[in-house]
């Protein structure tokens, strides 16, 4: 990591169906190996089956799902004297959106279905349902943080 100064975001270009810049960091996060065709496939085809089955805007889906995901405190380590405390902090928004992609993505390869799309569309009407991995996940994170509230004076 330099010293010098913060590295400078990219600019993300907005996906080319929907005109979302949030979709495309989803799709680059689905991506392996460099194969964003494969990748988009996969969110596309996702996006499709979620209109078919629910005949409602897919991106709203989408976007309830990651807000439902997205976590607003989270516990990080710090050490006092030769002990570290599990510390709960505020998550910034960047942060929040980076988790909430990640937990959506890694439950969904963990679902049993038989393709990607199938396991990315069930685990997004779930999120968005306050229902599934994701979602436990992140009241995983906030038990944690609330277990941990007596050292929240441990913040820096």
């Amino acid at each position: 990591m330099s010293r010098r100064h913060r590295a400078e975001k990219r600019e993300i270009i907005p996906d080319a169906k929907y005109g979302d810049v949030v979709l495309t960091k989803f799709m680059n996060s689905v991506m392996y190996d460099g194969k964003k065709s494969v990748a988009e496939q996969i969110v596309y085809g996702a996006l499709d089956t979620i209109e078919t089955k629910l005949k409602t805007d897919p991106i709203t889906v989408f976007k309830s799902a990651l807000d439902n995901v997205a976590p607003a405190i989270e516990v990080r380590s710090r050490r006092v004297g030769g002990a570290t405390y599990q510390v709960p902090v505020e998550v910034r928004s960047e942060r929040r959106q980076a988790l909430a992609i990640r937990w959506l993505i890694a439950a969904a390869r963990g679902r049993n279905d038989k393709t990607m799309v199938e396991r990315l569309s069930a685990e997004l009407i779930d999120a968005s349902n306050n229902r599934g991995n994701a979602v436990k996940k992140r009241e995983d994170t906030h038990r944690m943080a609330e277990a941990n509230r007596a050292f929240s004076h441990y913040r820096w």
